[in-house]
Order: C-alpha cells, then sequence, then structure tokens
C-alpha cells in the first residue's frame, strides 16, 4: 500500500522568460510525496509550462487527477507490487496523463532506491557519467540583455553554452536576435534556437537557412508537433541539426520518427515520455536509429531536474548536453543542500534514491491553500 499526497508550488522566476507559447514570470511545480507501507518517502514532480498553452496538462488537472484517480489505485494495493507491476496497473487503468505518470513513477522508483541503498540511475542500468553538460536559456527577449547575461554566466563558470527562445516575433527579428548574439559570443560557443512549433513551411526554410548561414547549431522543433512530414522535409534538407522535442512524446512517437528519418536530434523530458523507463526507450530508440540526444525539461524545479539527470546519466551518449538549468531560474529553494552546479556541469547524486532531501517545511509554506 502506498499513501499519495499532492502539492501545488508558485515560485516567482529571477526574470521573464519569454517563449512563443507564454512569458513565465513564475513557474508552477506539482510536487507528489508517495509513502510506502513501511514508511519509506519518495518524491516526484509533474510540472508542465504555461498552463495548458503548452500541452494538454496543467498543474490543476495534473493534481486533481492524481488525487482522485491515481491515489486510490496506489492505496488499494496488496502484497509487494514491484514498479513495472504498478506502472502496467496504472496504465491499464488511467488513459493518458504521462506527466502525472511520471511524477508516481519517479516516487517509487526513489522508494526503491532508498530501499536498496542504490541511486535511481543504478536501477535504471547504471550510470555512464557522474555529471552533466547544462546549458542556459536566453529568453529576455532584448538582444543586449542576453549578451550581457550570457558573458556573465561564462565569467562564473557556469553556463557556456546557450539556447535562444524564439517564434513569437517575425522571422527576419528572431533570426538577426540570434544571429548578433552569437557573433557576440564568438565561434567557440555554441548557440542554439527553440523555435516552440511557431513557424509554417516557408518561415522554416527562410529562417533556418538563415540560421545556418550565421552559425547556429542547433533548430529545435520549428513547426508544429505533428508536420512530421515538414520535420524530416528539413532534417534532409539542411546541414544544420534540427531536433524534435514535443514531437517525442513517448517510445512509440519516438519509434515513428526515427523509423523515417524525422530528426537529427531527440530531445528527451521524462514527463513527456510518460515516465523514467520510457525516457530509457527512448534514449535506445534514438541510439539504435543513430539520432543524437539532448537532455530536456520542462522547466522543472529541483525534484524533476534531478530525476531526469539520474536518466540522462545512464545514456551512451549525450551529444548535445543537457538543458537541466531550470531550478537556477526559480527564486525560492525547495531541497535542504541545492543541486550542485559547477564548471558548466550538473553533478548527478551518488545518494540512494534520487539523492536529494526536500525541505517539507518550505515546501508547505510555498503550497498553494487555494
Amino acid at each position: 500500500m502506498y499513501q499519495l499526497e499532492t502539492f501545488i508550488l508558485d515560485i516567482p522566476t529571477i526574470r521573464p522568460h519569454k517563449m512563443s507559447v507564454a512569458t513565465m514570470q513564475k513557474q508552477t511545480l506539482v510536487l507528489v510525496k508517495i509513502t510506502s507501507a513501511e514508511g519509506i518517502v519518495g518524491w516526484g514532480e509533474a510540472t508542465t509550462i504555461g498552463g495548458l498553452s503548452y500541452g494538454e496538462e496543467s498543474p490543476e488537472s495534473i493534481k486533481t487527477n492524481l488525487d482522485m484517480y491515481f491515489a486510490p489505485s496506489l492505496t488499494s494495493i496488496s502484497g509487494e507490487m514491484n514498479i513495472a507491476q504498478i506502472t502496467q496497473m496504472l496504465n491499464k487503468n488511467i488513459i493518458g496523463n504521462r506527466f502525472a505518470k511520471c511524477a508516481v513513477q519517479t516516487a517509487l522508483f526513489d522508494i526503491w532506491g532508498k530501499k536498496l541503498g542504490l541511486p535511481v540511475s543504478e536501477l535504471l542500468g547504471g550510470r555512464m557519467r557522474d555529471s552533466l553538460p547544462v546549458l542556459w536559456v536566453l529568453a529576455s527577449g532584448d538582444t543586449d540583455k542576453d549578451i550581457a547575461e550570457a558573458k556573465q554566466m561564462i565569467d562564473s563558470g557556469r553556463h557556456n553554452i546557450f539556447k535562444l527562445k524564439i517564434g513569437s516575433k517575425a522571422v527576419e527579428e528572431d533570426v538577426a536576435h540570434a544571429v548578433a548574439i552569437k557573433k557576440a559570443l564568438g565561434r567557440d560557443v555554441s548557440i542554439r534556437v527553440d523555435v516552440n512549433r511557431a513557424w509554417s513551411k516557408m518561415q522554416c526554410i527562410k529562417g533556418i537557412q538563415a540560421l545556418q548561414d550565421g552559425g547556429i547549431d542547433l533548430i529545435e522543433q520549428p513547426c508544429a508537433i505533428f508536420d512530421t512530414e515538414l520535420l524530416k522535409y528539413l532534417t534532409d534538407r539542411f546541414d544544420v541539426a534540427i531536433m524534435a522535442d514535443e514531437a517525442v512524446m513517448a517510445p512509440q512517437n519516438a519509434y515513428t520518427l526515427a523509423k523515417n528519418r524525422c530528426a537529427d536530434v531527440f530531445a528527451v523530458k521524462i514527463e513527456q515520455a510518460g515516465g523514467l523507463v520510457e525516457a530509457c526507450d527512448i534514449g535506445k530508440i534514438a541510439t539504435f536509429a543513430g539520432i543524437d540526444l539532448y537532455g530536456g525539461t520542462m522547466l522543472e524545479g529541483a525534484v524533476g531536474t534531478i530525476a531526469s539527470a539520474h536518466v540522462f546519466s545512464t545514456f551512451e551518449s549525450l551529444a548535445y548536453g543537457t538543458e537541466l538549468f531550470a531550478p537556477l531560474l526559480l527564486t525560492e529553494e525547495i531541497l535542504k543542500t541545492p543541486l550542485a552546479y559547477e564548471n558548466f556541469e550538473l553533478k548527478v547524486p551518488k545518494g540512494a534514491g534520487l539523492g536529494i532531501e526536500p525541505d517539507e517545511e518550505k515546501i508547505s509554506a510555498l503550497t498553494r491553500h487555494s
């Protein structure tokens, strides 16, 4: 038997975070706390972006479904079921809800890791690395501010790879913004852009050519999620790497994209995948198909970020690094010991389970009560 509790936290960001789908002034975290019959506590996270502007699950719907449907299923478990068996049961009884399922699975892995005295990465097959390169997203929308912010990150030794959120302005304006930043930071600094599926076919052709000519290294999800034919066309047409992000929803989608060579790179996100195991499956599919990997984020707080880090640490190759910067974007800390970012990388904890200790008093103080 497992007891499930959920918490919604609204945490302001250090600055506005502008995307084509929303401009964030805060991030809303959905945290899940599961307690086993033996009293072992595990934590998970189901966090999305911009309410319903990004995907079909919102913080409020995630919490409601966890409380009304997931909690009774977990409470009803008798005897000892392993994570695979519990996942199978939930998938049979609850359709969809990938973000919520990821949070539950993460908390169960945290419990089992603590029970066995092993980090989650070892339960997933074993880590290949103890730290992960982490880029920083420049999303103020102001070219001079973004250049200054990037230079500060480089000088402080925190980040030396950058991604720009574009797609909300005219193509020419977005391209000029990205190329100006690339020129200011120099050839040794990698610049990527995320269009957040905002461009039409003609905008993609025009914009990607100009970005490629301007030295940009990667174009993330330039077109609509389900327009996989266009995604493949762009991948075949351009030399710059094209990355599928929102199109990679689950292992089944990843297989179809890989089979048709619709992208050069897959962004793997544990929540979009529906869980840690499923994210690992996507990594394997990409590897077998010769597609490069990138560790993505739903701008989760510390819990989802470190769960992602455990998954990405098991990937044999991580050619484009990770985007696990989101806890640094938040103004409040929810762990007793913050995650360790140093020398442009995030350290993956070696303690049992997720290897973190949430600050329950701080979580309680930040929890939304209405």
